[in-house]
């Protein structure tokens, strides 16, 4: 906990933005911190509540009371030490994790929780800053060799976990970076990339061998891994997008968001885009289908890109403004929320779904809809049409891409089309090889697929040392 009266005296203070006139003129991040006082003052406003609902609302089970406690007596390094022994990118969740822990905070119930995500992202911060982020050199070596295929929020977690427990460790990555989503899907504005790049370095001063431009199942079998690795584990996200199989899908201007984003974190990042086609926004009326995360992500690439208009579609019905606490929480609740992005100029547009696309020589230039019932079929009469130059597919992912690595491999998949793989061992139905994060739990959040990889990282390492001292 914080001060005992914190919670009484000091009001909900969250971290601020800039203007949006000035903030879509870059990609840089544009949040602005609350400062060493303003950090301390919130977290003395966590509250002595007996049960700490906060961790069930957390993934990777940070010890929240315990962190506010130490920033608000100004013990910053300790609450260091305290955050990285749950969470192993704290500087990460601290910027993209949709914080499920604040939805469960006991303040929340007055709507007024503990800026924990905030506080969160300031020791990280301020642990870069003072130089107390270091390697962690494992003391002795086991001998003992593994594959890890993705380099994204779980492959990382597990990588760092497993080579600090003495492990030869060798993540191979299909790109020219590390960081999968993190690296090629949230734009830079959300998080910049050196966030990414110094554990990515960190990682490799504390012997994580990474091999680049390395598609596993493509440029090299997976079979050749299996053989030479102790163990192999498969984290290479839930990477196939859910796609509208609707008259005029094969428009031109039609893309998946996925194919959108990471063209945009290639130019920012200096890299070749991997394609002769690009994708812009520039100029043209923009229709994002999708009204999550990777939506917000489309329609603030968008804007910043350019475009003339950005109109959001979502086939769920508007959620309501303030949820009924009494029946969801500590859960966390669907209500209406509006993301920096979303902020920006968008046009949001609820119980709608698409019926058609139209075009002229090829390309798509209009988009055919109609609002739902609540069976989620159209309701006669109720038609429109929306001017669309580019439409950007962010409906989510529906598993795994299965050509290639999993086929070779021959993995059992869930009914969901994930690879089979229990959250206790993680072992696949093939011998040697384990599954983590979205590939095996499907599409889901930074700080699930962080807690998956450390808790295949503890499986791995019992399987191969018979026991370890690795947290679950």
């Amino acid at each position: 906990m914080g001060k005992v009266t914190g919670f009484l005296e000091y009001e909900r203070t969250d971290r601020a933005y800039e203007p949006v006139a000035e903030r879509i003129q870059n990609y840089e991040e544009f949040v602005i911190p609350l400062g060493d006082e303003g950090t301390r003052k919130q977290a003395a406003r966590c509250m002595d509540c007996g049960v700490p609902f906060c961790h069930t609302g957390c993934p990777v089970n940070n010890q929240i009371p315990d962190w506010n406690d130490l920033v608000y007596h100004g013990d910053w390094r300790r609450a260091l030490v305290n955050l990285q022994s749950t969470n192993n990118f704290p500087e990460i969740t601290g910027r993209i994790c949709p914080a499920p822990c604040e939805e469960a905070c006991t303040l929340n119930i007055q709507d007024t929780p503990v800026t924990i995500k905030t506080i969160e992202a300031a020791i990280a911060d301020r642990g870069f800053d003072q130089g107390w982020i270091v390697p962690d050199v494992p003391k002795r070596k086991t001998g003992k060799r593994v594959a890890i295929v993705g380099s994204g929020p779980a492959g990382l977690a597990a990588a760092q976990q497993l080579a600090r427990a003495g492990h030869d460790v060798h993540v191979f990555e299909k790109n020219a970076k590390a960081g999968g989503l993190m690296r090629y899907g949230i734009p830079d504005f959300k998080m910049e990339k050196i966030h990414v790049q110094r554990r990515v370095d960190q990682m490799s001063a504390e012997g994580v061998t990474f091999h680049y431009n390395e598609h596993i199942g493509v440029t090299r079998k997976g079979a050749d891994l299996v053989r030479d690795f102790d163990a192999v584990i498969l984290a290479g996200g839930a990477e196939k997008g859910r796609d509208l199989p609707i008259p005029g899908r094969d428009l031109d201007g039609v893309h998946f968001a996925m194919e959108f984003l990471p063209q945009q974190n290639r130019r920012v990042g200096d890299e070749p885009l991997k394609t002769n086609k690009e994708i812009l926004a520039t100029g043209k009326h923009v229709v994002v289908i999708g009204g999550g995360d990777t939506g917000s992500d489309c329609i603030g690439t968008s804007i910043r890109q350019g475009a003339l208009s950005v109109t959001q579609l979502e086939i769920m019905p508007s959620p309501p403004v303030k949820p009924n606490k009494g029946l969801t929480w500590p859960d966390y609740p669907m209500r209406f929320r509006t993301s920096s992005s979303q902020a920006e100029g968008a046009e949001r547009q609820f119980a709608v779904t698409s019926l058609s696309f139209e075009g002229v020589g090829g390309k798509v230039t209009a988009l055919n809809c109609a609002h739902v019932g609540k069976d989620f079929k159209p309701i006669p009469g109720t038609e429109f049409k929306l001017p669309a130059e580019l439409v950007l597919l962010a409906m989510g992912f529906v598993s795994p891409v299965h050509e290639g690595l999993l086929d070779e491999l021959k993995t059992e998949f869930d009914p969901r089309g994930n690879v089979k793989a229990n959250d206790n061992a993680y072992q696949s139905s093939v011998a040697k090889v384990f599954a983590c994060g979205d590939m095996r739990r499907g599409q889901s959040l930074v700080v699930w697929a962080i807690r998956e990889g450390r808790q295949a990282a503890h499986s791995v390492d019992k399987f191969l040392m018979g026991e370890t001292t690795l947290p679950r």
